[in-house]
């Protein structure tokens, strides 16, 4: 069934407010939105900058806007402040002049796009860039697990809740339409998503006694809706969060994170029994092999296109301080406490050992521009994609930044469609849906 029509609902788009709790760090980032989209509408092209502009100037497209050097030297004095768990902040607050607002930089608060490196991010938006909110979905609750689906011309995600309906949104029509299904059987709480060889690969983070299922790796036959469980144990032990999920197309290896979100957020019944950590599993002959447990919060997981790196978000910012213990029962929400010290960081790996095995972690990229690094995926071209705060960050191997993408709604994560050969983007979050158009072209779907 139809759930929603695109076309009324962007009319009303700038009144949505994705309002959320603690809960919304645990997996995803805090409350963040922006409003009055689409207002920077003159003076793009090769605009000049003045200097009432020294900070942020009008470039590129509508809706862009160009920092200075990267705005590394801010007019003193200035302030910023932390996420707290309660409210996050992002780019466009910082303040200046004891409390005054820059005059250039309020035009980073109405922007779609924020770029860093003017020379890439051309290369990056293209002619026609565009940021569209299309559906509004439950503001109170994480969105993931985002997978197209080549041939059926469709997007599945999850609610990260105890519902067991997916949703899907239908792109074959014009405007496309979102619905729900349920799969036979249901796979409770899917938080991470990978399309491989004609099915969807989930990595599912809640465990429950009625629904007889324990986190693991679960796949989904998308034109059936069949679902089938390849893993639920590691030697007789439960899993306690299976978080992101990706598929190495040459191995068939499955790369998965398990950190303790799940027991604090209240989808799992089982305590932690096992390290947070990131395994490989081979559905093959079910080995299940520990390729790294050095981070307390492992969360998302993507590999480069020439499978020479594996990245990985550590997001223990996020529940640094809740406890994991047999004898202690969940925190549940109150667990969930943001530590603005604490690590928001994005590893880079290199893939060795035929595939099987990483080594050699550093950090590219310590995310203060949202909250925590959540979805991550690699680009065609090796380029590094974020979900983070109310948008997506986007920065090149090395973690240079290049390019952030703002709409208005906590993004959870995102997926590209094939469209335009792989040049759109959908970002599901807390609260919302939207369509984001540019050149960065994503992976081929295998």
């Amino acid at each position: 069934m139809d759930l929603f029509n695109s076309t009324t609902l962007l009319i009303n788009m700038k009144h949505i407010f994705a309002i959320t709790v603690n809960t919304a760090i645990a997996l995803g980032n805090g409350l963040q939105w922006h409003d009055d989209q689409h207002v920077i509408l003159d003076s793009f092209h090769h605009s000049s900058k003045t200097a009432a502009d020294s900070l942020v100037h009008k470039c590129i497209a509508p809706g862009v806007v160009c920092l200075e050097n990267q705005a590394a030297n801010l007019p003193y004095p200035f302030w910023r402040d932390s996420p707290n768990g309660t409210f996050v902040t992002n780019l466009a607050d910082i303040k200046f002049q004891h409390g005054a607002k820059s005059t250039s930089w309020e035009q980073v608060r109405h922007a779609d796009f924020v770029i860093f490196d003017e020379e890439r991010g051309r290369k990056l938006l293209g002619e026609s860039p565009s940021v569209d909110f299309v559906f509004p979905v439950n503001p109170w609750a994480l969105h993931e697990a985002p997978v197209f689906v080549p041939g059926l011309n469709k997007i599945i995600f999850s609610e990260l809740s105890p519902i067991l309906e997916q949703f899907a949104i239908d792109l074959n029509v014009d405007p496309p339409t979102l619905s729900q299904f349920k799969a036979d059987p249901p796979i409770y709480v899917p938080n991470g998503g990978f399309y491989h060889d004609g099915l969807i690969y989930y990595s599912t983070a809640g465990s429950s006694k009625k629904l007889k299922q324990r986190p693991g790796i679960t796949t989904l036959d998308p034109w059936t809706n069949k679902s089938s469980t390849l893993l639920n144990n590691y030697y007789g032990l439960t899993f306690t969060d299976c978080d992101d999920v990706i598929v190495d197309p040459v191995t068939g290896f499955i790369w998965f994170t398990v950190p303790y979100y799940s027991w604090w957020l209240e989808v799992a019944d089982t305590p932690p029994q096992l390290r947070s950590a990131t395994y490989r599993f081979n559905p093959a002959t079910g080995s299940t092999v520990v390729v790294n447990d050095e981070m307390r919060s492992p969360n998302g997981i993507a590999m480069s296109p020439d499978r020479r790196y594996i990245y990985i978000t550590d997001t223990a910012a996020a529940g640094d301080s809740a406890p994991i213990s047999l004898d202690i029962p969940s925190p549940g929400v109150m667990g969930i406490l943001f530590n603005t010290t604490g690590l928001r960081t994005i590893y880079k790996f290199d893939l060795v050992d035929q595939g099987h095995a990483i080594t050699n972690k550093r950090p590219i990229h310590y995310d203060a521009i949202g909250t925590v690094p959540d979805g991550l995926k690699v680009a065609r071209n090796g380029w590094v994609v974020t979900a983070t705060g109310n948008g997506l960050s986007v920065m090149d191997e090395y973690g240079d930044m290049i390019a952030r993408v703002q709409t208005n709604f906590t993004v959870n994560n995102f997926v590209w469609s094939d469209a335009n050969d792989y040049r759109e983007v959908w970002m599901v979050g807390q609260g919302g849906v939207a369509r984001v158009k540019w050149d960065l072209q994503g992976q081929k779907v295998a």
